[in-house]
């Protein structure tokens, strides 16, 4: 695979040129400033995902021209930091991720009916090669992180005939990663392109706010909440999470709140502190902090914790403090800055 374009190299110095910086500043819009930090730390969020796709590309193919155990667990770490660089900024729901259904490409989820499984069987029972082409007409479902993820983890398929290092799933393992890989490349390039877009359009503001309450309420309600027997039918189910089959759902948790606190909290905290709401700036930021205290003991997978109801009061006490960090977000501060919530298409409804 080739290395990321020159435009991701040059671009980070574009970002945060002095003249683009003054540009921005110069505009009779006062908000400008807060979007233009946001474009510049959100830019940093899918650089790294473009550069630990590219490591997990490499990896795959590095595994399948000389498989080993070794090489697979290495691969299985790249998936892994690749698949956290996308959490990171898995907020961020609307500009050029909106493309070509960029988000569900990267990351096909709910997953309900286990489309994702149906289709990787049906690829590997099919004898023709496994192209660019192939993958691009075969759906969001083998495009991503989970159909990796499938052919990496599955407990069942990696007892099975086709487990890698088998030829035909190598060959589908290869081409999904070089997908995850052009697409990360893209993004982040097209996200910078989109800088003038952004910073010079008021609306974007109240755009970037509503991305991240939506990001906050999905990793309440669908990520934490359903698995856990609080939403739906009440039973705990380590299926309704997702990266289940890695066991990665809680760290995938992690590196969401992380990416809203070093991507989406800092502008938002000097927009609330210019609204004349420093003291729930901290709060917030506080909150934030106290989300994360959580980890590294939730650093594990979800279903021994759903199993236990001892063990179940440590996925209660992250449920309780991502529960209070959305309604200060989402509501308090919304509230206070006019933000109403809109339509959220990364839901998966």
């Amino acid at each position: 695979m080739k290395r990321l374009t020159l435009t991701i190299c040059l671009t980070s110095a574009l970002v945060s040129s002095p003249l683009m910086a003054a540009s921005a500043k110069s505009s009779d819009d006062p908000s400008a400033d807060y979007r233009q930090q946001w474009h510049g730390d959100i830019f940093k969020g899918y650089q790294s995902l473009a550069t630990q796709s590219q490591t997990l590309a490499q990896q795959a193919e590095t595994y399948c021209q000389a498989p080993s155990p070794e090489g697979l667990e290495q691969t299985k770490q790249a998936w892994l930091e690749a698949f956290l660089a996308w959490q990171r900024v898995r907020f961020v729901d609307f500009g050029p991720v909106e493309q070509g259904n960029r988000a569900w490409q990267f990351q096909f989820w709910p997953d309900p009916k286990n489309l994702v499984a149906r289709k990787a069987s049906y690829l590997l029972k099919d004898d023709a090669p496994v192209t660019p082409e192939k993958i691009n007409e075969s759906g969001v479902a083998v495009q991503g992180f989970p159909i990796a993820e499938y052919l990496l983890y599955d407990q069942a398929f990696s007892e099975g005939e086709s487990a890698l290092p088998a030829d035909h799933t190598c060959k589908l393992l290869v081409a999904v990663t070089h997908h995850i890989a052009a697409n990360g490349e893209a993004l982040a390039n097209d996200w910078n392109s989109f800088q003038s877009s952004y910073v010079g359009n008021e609306q974007y503001t109240d755009t970037t706010i509503r991305a991240a309450m939506a990001g906050l309420e999905i990793l309440e309600e669908r990520r934490l909440a359903t698995p856990m027997g609080l939403r739906g039918n009440g039973k705990r189910s380590v299926y309704s999470a997702d990266a289940w089959r890695s066991g990665a759902s809680l760290i995938a948790a992690d590196a969401s709140v992380r990416g809203l606190k070093h991507y989406f909290l800092p502008a938002f905290s000097e927009l609330l502190k210019d609204r004349k709401q420093a003291e729930l700036a901290e709060e917030i930021g506080q909150q934030f902090d106290e989300v994360l205290a959580n980890f590294p003991e939730l650093d594990r997978p979800m279903a021994p914790l759903l199993a236990d109801d001892n063990a179940f009061r440590s996925l209660q006490s992250l449920y309780i403090d991502v529960t209070q960090l959305t309604a200060m977000v989402n509501d308090r501060a919304a509230i206070k800055l006019g933000v109403v919530r809109g339509f959220n298409s990364s839901d998966g409804d």
